[in-house]
This record gives C-alpha cells, structure tokens and sequence, in this order.
C-alpha cells in the first residue's frame, strides 16, 4: 500500500495548521503535519500522566520540536532527523514545523478521543 503526502485525507485544518491522515496500514496510521508551532501540554492535559500515550515513529521535514518524555529527560528533534518517541510526551515549538509520523492506531484513538472533548 503507499500514497502521495498530497492523496492522505485531509483529517484536520485550522489556521496555520494541518493534518493528513490514513489509518488501516496493519493497525498504524499515517499522518504528515504541518504547524505554525505546538504547545502539546494544554492539550494533553487530563490524559495520563497528562502526556501523550502513544508512540511515534517518523521524520521531521522542517523545523524542531522539543521533548520532554514522563521521566524528565528532554531531547529536541530537527529538520532532517528521524525519530522514535515512547509513549509519555509532550512536545514544545516555537517555529513551524513539518513532519511524517506513524502511530498506532488503538493509542492515537485515545489521543483525538480526549481532544474531541476539549
């Protein structure tokens, strides 16, 4: 199975930012962002451990997003760099960025699940 970036459905859009989104690739989904910047801490609070439970794969395109995981370590990820991020994060931007991420669906669910409410 495969796509073009362009041929993901459009899952999410608001100003500045965008989200395309295909699940149903053997329990994982794909998705490629874009973002003027992220504070992920007001949204994610209320989840466990008020962080992100899932994990990510991917492969940042432009920019940095900085990491903070559940046990207190940090690292930032840049333009050019691929990625692994566990389960229990929270990212941080002050710049745009854009990225290609694959998740797995069950945790992701859980993920837009509490946002849908906030």
């Amino acid at each position: 199975m495969h796509l073009k970036l362009e041929d993901l459905p459009l899952y999410m859009e608001s100003p500045g930012t965008k989200m395309r989104m295909q699940t149903g690739w053997g329990g994982m989904a794909v998705a490629y962002w874009v973002m003027p910047g992220t504070d992920s801490r007001p949204m994610l609070k209320g989840l466990p451990n008020d962080s992100c439970p899932a994990p990510h794969w991917g492969y940042m395109i432009k920019g940095s997003l900085q990491i903070t995981y559940d046990d207190g370590t940090t690292e930032t990820i840049s333009a050019g760099d691929v990625f692994y991020m566990p389960a229990g994060h929270n990212g941080f931007s002050d710049e745009e960025i854009v990225w290609i991420e694959f998740s797995p669906e069950k945790e992701l669910k859980q993920v837009f699940d509490h946002l849908a409410k906030k």
